[in-house]
């Protein structure tokens, strides 16, 4: 018999695609798919279940289907369709609460994923240059998708304890680009002024949808030789970008504003429903994050096939140009300095004549 793997979140894009490619696996038997509202992509050949799993009936789906595998990727700091963030706190906490209680009751299960995300850490002005799995956060998430993932790391620690038969792992995902990515961060990116908090310049790691898919998949099977995955790991593609550069590559012009005032901002793009600019992604906005990635290749051994840059430019690529393009702008550049010093080389060398000079020493 192969794997019965159940995925939650599966109407949302990310839940989507990997319910396809899961299905590809031949040590996959049966995938089964479940969220509260129909998805409105093809999940290919898995059973979709229409169920909440807020509430107690997800239990039933566990053992009705003969789950083994569970891979719970509905936790999220989006809304699909209506609720608003109460229902997506009530869905990442209380959702996660139910799914963890039936599968403590289901002697079936062997393997538990949890998608989470490197908000944990917070973003605090004396946070440390880099944080590794282990490090605690000077200031914790006091609300938000960030807390609920705080929430919901918790809740899965108790589980573990609890039901030690079972390989638990957690993936704690810096912010996830792509051509069809829709996050808070990514509607903020796609702003055509991009506000900016005065006299700060955070760095900022991204990793690849495609990047998600695979290391999802490759936890919710048997570890590889050599390697484990169980436990708590951050993922992100090579480097770091500041976010004058991501500016600057998507061709989007910025308005540094005072930090209180960027408070005002968020709340009138919020209630225009341009992005949610929320308290969280202002600290991040302000202070960045940056994590080390050690564990996710040596223990692991996972290697992401976009950098941090790679994904950057993916997602920049299915945006389209802003309102100054980068190789506009470096062309008007190049006139300006062409008008300015028309005897300049293409090198941007002066050229100036050579110093004569008399053999007889005059």
């Amino acid at each position: 018999m192969g794997k019965v793997v159940l995925v939650t979140g599966a109407a949302r894009h990310l839940g989507g695609r990997f319910v396809r490619r899961i299905q590809q696996d031949p040590e996959v038997e049966r995938v089964v798919a479940v969220d509260a509202v129909e998805p409105a992509h093809p999940l290919g050949e898995a059973e979709f279940v229409r169920a909440d799993i807020r509430r107690p009936a997800i239990a039933k789906v566990l053992a009705e289907h003969e789950v083994d595998t569970v891979v719970h990727l509905a936790v999220t700091g989006t809304a699909l369709g209506a609720g608003g963030r109460t229902a997506v706190k009530e869905t990442n906490v209380i959702g996660t609460m139910q799914l963890l209680g039936a599968c403590q009751k289901s002697p079936r299960i062997g393997r538990l994923v949890v998608k989470s995300s490197t908000a944990v850490y917070g973003s605090a002005p004396r946070d440390p240059a880099v944080f590794t799995e282990s490090t605690p956060a000077k200031s914790l998430p006091s609300g938000g998708f960030a807390k609920d993932a705080v929430e919901v790391e918790g809740y899965v620690r108790g589980f573990a304890r609890r039901r030690p038969d079972v390989a638990v792992c957690v993936l704690r995902f810096a912010n996830i680009l792509g051509p069809r990515v829709e996050s808070p961060l990514a509607e903020y990116l796609s702003l055509p002024v991009m506000p900016t908090v005065l006299g700060y310049d955070p760095r900022l790691q991204f990793v690849h949808e495609d990047d998600v898919v695979d290391v999802l998949r490759l936890v919710a099977h048997e570890p590889r030789r050599a390697s484990l995955n169980s436990g708590t790991f951050n993922v992100a593609g090579d480097g770091v970008l500041l976010l004058s550069q991501c500016a600057r590559r998507l061709g989007r012009p910025t308005v540094p504003v005072l930090l209180p005032t960027v408070t005002w901002v968020g709340s009138a793009l919020r209630t225009v429903g341009l992005t949610d600019f929320a308290p969280e992604q202002i600290r991040l906005l302000t202070h960045g994050r940056v994590v080390s990635t050690a564990q996710m290749r040596e223990v692991l051994g996972f290697r992401p096939r976009y950098s941090t840059a790679e994904a950057f430019a993916d997602f920049a690529a299915s945006r389209g140009p802003g309102l100054l393009p980068p190789e506009a702008l470096a062309g008007a550049v190049d006139r300006l300095v062409g008008r300015l010093a028309p005897e300049a080389d293409p090198a941007g060398a002066r050229i100036r004549p050579l110093p004569t000079t008399s053999h007889d020493g005059a």
